[in-house]
């Protein structure tokens, strides 16, 4: 919502310099900023605030809910006098398509040209009259689902369906802690659960909001160690938890895989160090590896 500090919030996380004010909508447009964590560089872009009917186009909140579809993390803003307001951010979301902290649902669908339609439906309590009448709604008539969610919904079903759902990670952000007392905060605690208790103007617990941010996008380091040179621990390579050595010789060149021969690896997920291991080897957090190329 406006004026929660999440401008003040971005100077604190990150180099930025966005403008604050106490009014309302002092951010018109996405400020960027960038914040190192860990050896990792993590883009956060403060936006305008949004306010309740954003998603029908209420001020600048289809702009700003249509950033929010591109990121990795949502970052949920609350004043500590108004967390009500929750419920308002999470409803403009989920209007645009965004589904936060839920999983994809386990629903797969194979369109066709001929042949009607095929249900596999592997324990969820929809009728598979149901399913026909949702697909047929969404112009598939042709083709095979598979349904393996246990507890799949209606709504699942449909968001499943429509293919064009985004789920993201999330995380709540109490800010304004410096203006009540650990009681006040108590009596929150038991009306909204899991979130982070901040001071963006104090700096209160700034740093925890950091490595909360981290470990929700599942980051590890990954330390190169060229042929003949030592391991470069000042600038590791980030990548996501359980990527394998295939992830990571994509994202340095992709003919790193069409060249490659083996890797050596040192750390957590071998049983020894340089261990000779293959593409499909999954690398966990502060491992050492060298790739041997062709």
């Amino acid at each position: 919502m406006p004026s929660v500090g999440k401008s003040t919030l971005l100077n604190a996380l990150t180099n930025a310099n966005s403008r604050t004010g106490s009014y309302q909508f002092t951010t018109l447009t996405a400020v960027p900023g960038m914040m190192q964590y860990n050896g990792s560089k993590i883009q956060i872009l403060d936006l305008p605030g949004i306010v309740e009917g954003a998603s029908k186009g209420r001020g600048l909140g289809r702009k700003v809910l249509s950033v929010a579809r591109n990121a990795d993390l949502v970052l949920m803003i609350l004043d500590v006098f108004q967390p009500e307001l929750l419920n308002i951010l999470e409803k403009e979301l989920h209007e645009v398509g965004i589904r936060v902290n839920k999983k994809h649902p386990e629903v797969f669908i194979e369109k066709a040209h001929l042949g009607g339609l095929s249900i596999h439906n592997q324990g969820s309590n929809i009728s598979d009259k149901l399913v026909r009448e949702v697909l047929k709604i969404h112009g598939i008539n042709n083709g095979r689902i598979v349904i393996k969610e246990p507890n799949l919904t209606v709504e699942e079903l449909i968001d499943a369906v429509s293919g064009n759902r985004i789920y993201l990670p999330s995380l709540v952000v109490l800010n304004k802690i410096d203006l009540v007392d650990n009681q006040f905060i108590s009596d929150i605690n038991r009306k909204l659960k899991n979130f982070i208790p901040i001071s963006a103007d104090h700096k209160i617990n700034i740093d925890h909001l950091k490595r909360s941010i981290y470990e929700k996008l599942a980051f590890i380091r990954i330390y190169l160690k060229p042929r003949g040179n030592k391991a470069d621990y000042e600038e590791p390579l980030i990548m996501n938890r359980n990527c394998t050595i295939r992830d990571v010789c994509l994202k340095i060149h992709r003919n790193f895989v069409k060249d490659f021969k083996h890797a050596y690896v040192w750390g957590k997920s071998v049983k020894f160090s340089s261990q000779k291991v293959g593409l499909d080897h999954i690398l966990e957090d502060k491992d050492v590896l060298r790739i041997i190329l062709r």
